[in-house]
């Protein structure tokens, strides 16, 4: 079936230009990488591929994606000085480079991620057009999590019971399940659940679910 897009999608995001693709987009996934955190990072090393390497720094990708790293909304005056404002913002270190990333969207960025308690996350995803998004990586994890819906990405041991003890908390709630992917590295390992949710989980249940026997960490990404 061929989704539908409204007249605000068609026209474009409300944004600080130029471009939804380049600047509102790259914004979003910038984001969704500070939400998988759980806030700001305080070192950061992004790596920009295909056309967002060759034409990003001019369409202002860099600063758009630093932007939704300290989390500025795609509309807020100041994605354009983003760049100079990451260090009073807690982003000490930042690094941004160019490079292959492979078979992937020419619109890709790699946004290697540090925490202020030295966890490090890898987050990699696209801008689609139009100031759609999809994160396709979440460390070694392949995902396709878009930010339309709400969502929760739960790190989690591999090991019986765990996704239905996540699955049956939220139904508990009264949470409805919208779609779910779960990946592993291998059996009896790291593994990785992505649920999005119709409506977004409070931070009791988030809780709860962090508290649950095998379950690592919980992040909520809101809708973006």
């Amino acid at each position: 079936m061929t989704r539908q897009r409204s007249l605000f999608e068609i026209i474009g995001p409300v944004m600080v230009g130029p471009s939804s693709s380049h600047t509102a987009g790259a914004c979003r996934l910038g984001g969704l990488a500070r939400a998988i955190l759980g806030g700001t990072p305080c070192a950061a090393r992004l790596t920009l591929h295909g056309s967002f390497a060759k034409t990003g720094r001019g369409h202002g990708t860099d600063r758009a994606l630093v932007a939704g790293l300290l989390g500025y909304a795609p509309d807020d005056v100041r994605l354009k000085d983003a760049l100079e404002l990451a260090e009073g913002e807690g982003l000490a270190a930042l690094a941004i480079d160019e490079a292959d990333l492979g078979d992937v969207h020419p619109n890709t960025a790699r946004l290697e991620l540090t925490d202020a308690q030295g966890r490090e996350w890898v987050v990699q995803g696209s801008s689609l057009g139009g100031g759609d998004v999809e994160v396709t990586l979440v460390d070694d994890f392949p995902v396709q999590l878009t930010g339309e819906l709400p969502a929760l990405v739960v790190v989690h041991h591999d090991q019986p019971g765990v996704v239905a003890a996540v699955t049956a908390r939220l139904a508990a709630d009264v949470i409805n399940i919208a779609g779910m992917q779960v990946s592993r590295e291998q059996r009896g390992a790291r593994a990785l659940m992505v649920i999005e949710t119709d409506e977004p989980v409070p931070d009791e249940v988030a809780a709860s679910l962090a508290a649950l026997e095998g379950v690592a960490e919980v992040r909520r990404i809101p809708a973006v």
